[in-house]
């Protein structure tokens, strides 16, 4: 998926300032974790393995290497804890990482990874305000529906262009192959929809 619009309405203090921080998605999705609480990098693994890896899969040493990061920006803070005479790293998130992610939940997709990081987003939305879980809904419904209308074009212009004979086949496999991204995207907008009635 690719387009965005970088006038979605987030100041750029708010929507970009983060973009420019040597962060990946997974890292937000760690400090949208421990929100609830102080969690090793074990735990977070189980986290992940638990249901974000539907979506999502992180090994523990890239949850370790994200750790890092997190802790040399400020956006956690590392106790060490003794647990049967082994060290244990405990991790809590500061208040300048909570800014941070809520940045990123407020901020419009620009990657083109946007199917993956939309359901990590979903995924966390309940730590949010109600009322910023509208923002952030519209900016993926946004986002959805960009992307929809541009395949649906692509579409339009592939039926209109001739095909040779003996090229009907590979088109046809090709073709079906965009069939499927606009189906997803229509089940996606969908999706948002029923979000933002609930």
């Amino acid at each position: 998926m690719s387009g965005s619009d970088p006038e979605w309405g987030k100041s750029m203090s708010e929507s970009e300032e983060f973009q420019r921080a040597p962060s990946t998605h997974m890292q937000f999705v760690i400090l949208g974790l421990l929100l609830h609480g102080p969690l090793s990098a074990y735990d977070l693994r189980k986290r992940f393995t638990a249901g974000i890896s539907l979506f999502y899969s992180a090994s523990l040493g890239s949850i370790q290497r994200a750790l890092q990061v997190l802790d040399s920006q400020g956006w956690v803070t590392k106790d060490e804890l003794s647990d049967s005479g082994r060290p244990k790293h405990l991790y809590s998130i500061t208040e300048s990482g909570h800014e941070t992610w809520r940045g990123w939940m407020l901020s419009p997709i620009t990657d083109s990874d946007a199917e993956q990081i939309t359901l990590a987003k979903v995924y966390l939305l309940g730590s949010m305000p109600s009322e910023n879980r509208v923002e952030s809904l519209a900016l993926l419904r946004r986002r959805a529906d960009a992307d929809l209308e541009r395949l649906t074009v692509l579409r339009a212009g592939i039926h209109v262009a001739p095909v040779r004979e003996q090229e009907q086949d590979v088109a046809r496999y090709r073709l079906a192959t965009l069939d499927y991204g606009i189906r997803a995207h229509e089940l996606m907008v969908r999706w948002l929809d029923e979000l933002e009635s609930a």
